[in-house]
């Protein structure tokens, strides 16, 4: 199916999406505010710019897109049917560099967890990943 937009009004609407401050984000900072932890937002100076950053405890959150981060058998992370060539390679890029971050961020001892966008989708969805992050963040905190 071909795009309904011209190629220069998709620019317009792609140029709009936000890489900061999604809704995703904001819940879980919400909920990691209310548990007690406390934390920077989108560190420059660390590998990715990770979205959630806690000091205290060596622990980054990211919480990824699950289109632009290609999650794995997800329906939002279809490809559009245009421009397919440029879309994989975007993605495939995207991709890498995720897995290029993280990587960097364990060798300089950060320890790394990855929320996806779908994990938070409705409301059962969200308070059982939710409820898995503070286990993790503790199991780690523990795990030192």
């Amino acid at each position: 199916m071909p795009d309904i937009f011209s190629k220069s009004k998709r620019s317009e609407i792609m140029s709009k999406i936000s890489s900061k401050e999604t809704k995703p984000e904001i819940l879980v900072r919400k909920y990691l505010f209310a548990k007690g932890f406390r934390y920077r937002k989108n560190v420059k100076e660390l590998p990715g710019k990770p979205d959630v950053v806690l000091p205290k405890y060596k622990i980054i959150i990211f919480i990824h897109g699950c289109f632009w981060h290609g999650h794995e058998g997800c329906k939002k992370s279809a490809l559009p049917t245009t421009n397919l060539e440029f879309w994989k390679d975007k993605l495939e890029k995207n991709k890498e560099r995720d897995k290029s971050d993280i990587l960097k961020l364990q060798e300089i001892g950060w320890k790394v967890i990855v929320i996806w966008q779908c994990e938070l989708k409705n409301i059962a969805f969200r308070n059982n990943r939710l409820e898995k992050l503070v286990a993790e963040i503790t199991t780690m905190i523990n795990s030192k």
